[in-house]
């Protein structure tokens, strides 16, 4: 999971700080949360898929498909 934060984030140029800002975290606890250091809450996990257009399955790791089933 905490790859696939970093690689979405990644795959789009946006920087941490960017991604805190957009998540109202600091910087430093969303690092945490991309270096496994902190547990990822069930709202911020909402509000990347949404972010990102992804389902939550597909940052869990529990799928490979990204998109979320319409």
């Amino acid at each position: 999971m905490y790859r696939r934060i970093r690689d979405l984030r990644e795959d789009r140029d946006l920087t941490q700080k960017e991604i805190a800002q957009k998540l109202n975290c600091s910087q430093q606890v969303y690092s945490n949360y991309e270096l496994g250091q902190r547990d990822v809450p069930t709202d911020i996990l909402i509000r990347l898929a949404l972010f990102y257009n992804v389902s939550i399955d597909y940052i869990l790791g529990i799928s490979d498909e990204p998109k979320r089933n319409k």
